[in-house]
């Protein structure tokens, strides 16, 4: 990924990969349920080759740079070319590139790095991925343990696509401010350690929406956290802090603050907003859009009310795809 993007992604407002996301992002079925041998037909195999779910973050390196090429050659069928990449490293990263572009042949080196490595999410992650796609038991177990061995990384959250692919988007909702603003840093890694240093309010809304974007949850709720404790009263750190608590197996963490934050601030466009992206990051349609009409009409011409524009064309256009 070039700097470009990644300073995207780092400083910026996902509404419209959100969008995306909650509408039309294809993922992987969890099928495999606790008992399902026993009351129906085995899992089969699958063709092709399993997903491979390398990211590497802001990193900027050399290494970093070449697994990036080796996965999208592996992404386009090229594997024996992304081998030969994957195989000039060492890393955790390299040696799961490594065994994913011999498969199916590599099945038992794949368990064999689960087994060597099982408080790695990234490891656990593409074992269950390998589990579902050789189609044997035990995809839900890896990815649980991904999910809860290392939360605070995008393997964590991407396990959480995949055990909750039936009722929720993929992904989590990102916070959004209802200021505009710049992040100065030349790089990335620039802007995130300015971000990081800054501890006005300002300062940590925009870490935390930063860290979001890095598939960093935990670090982000710390960081809308200390937002919150900086201005009790101010409804965008109360926002953040609830977005931020959201969590698929718990919806009401996040549910159980925006509520009475609707009533204690009814004309704030953000409050409903947010309400109606946790409302489509559930599937709930019809109460998201009422949700987001309400923040588009609480406050005409601003910036959240031109988000919930986006997200309600989005529902629009998969509605009539």
């Amino acid at each position: 990924m070039s700097a470009r993007s990644r300073t995207f992604l780092v400083v910026g407002v996902l509404a419209a990969l959100a969008a995306v996301l909650v509408v039309g992002a294809a993922v992987l079925s969890a099928e495999e349920e606790p008992g399902a041998a026993a009351a129906g037909p085995a899992p089969q195999p699958r063709q092709g080759f399993p997903p491979l779910e390398l990211d590497l973050g802001i990193r900027d390196d050399a290494e970093a740079a070449e697994l990036r090429r080796a996965t999208a050659l592996y992404q386009q069928g090229k594997r024996r070319q992304a081998a030969a990449v994957f195989a000039r490293y060492d890393s955790l990263e390299a040696k799961l590139g490594s065994a994913f572009a011999a498969w199916p042949a590599s099945e038992d080196r794949i368990e064999q790095l689960g087994a060597l490595y099982p408080r790695s999410s990234l490891v656990q992650l593409h074992v269950g991925l390998a589990r579902f796609w050789a189609g044997t038991s035990g995809a839900l177990t890896a990815w649980r343990e991904a999910r809860d061995v290392e939360p605070d990384t995008p393997y964590a959250v991407r396990a959480g696509d995949f055990l909750y692919a039936r009722d929720f988007a993929p992904g989590l909702p990102g916070f959004i401010v209802s200021f505009d603003y710049e992040i100065e840093g030349e790089t990335p890694a620039d802007q995130l350690q300015l971000l990081a240093a800054d501890r006005t309010l300002r300062g940590r809304l925009l870490y935390g929406i930063a860290l979001q974007g890095l598939g960093r949850p935990v670090s982000a709720r710390r960081a809308f956290a200390e937002a919150r404790e900086l201005a009790p009263n101010d409804v965008d750190a109360l926002v953040a802090d609830a977005v931020g608590r959201y969590d698929k197996g718990n919806p009401s963490a996040s549910f159980s603050r925006l509520g009475p934050l609707s009533r204690r601030f009814p004309d704030a466009a953000t409050v409903r907003f947010h309400l109606g992206l946790l409302l489509l990051w559930q599937k709930e349609l019809k109460e998201a859009t009422r949700q987001l009409e309400l923040a588009r009409a609480a406050e005409p011409g601003s910036k959240i009310a031109s988000e919930a524009d986006r997200f309600l064309d989005a529902v629009r256009n998969a509605g009539t795809s």
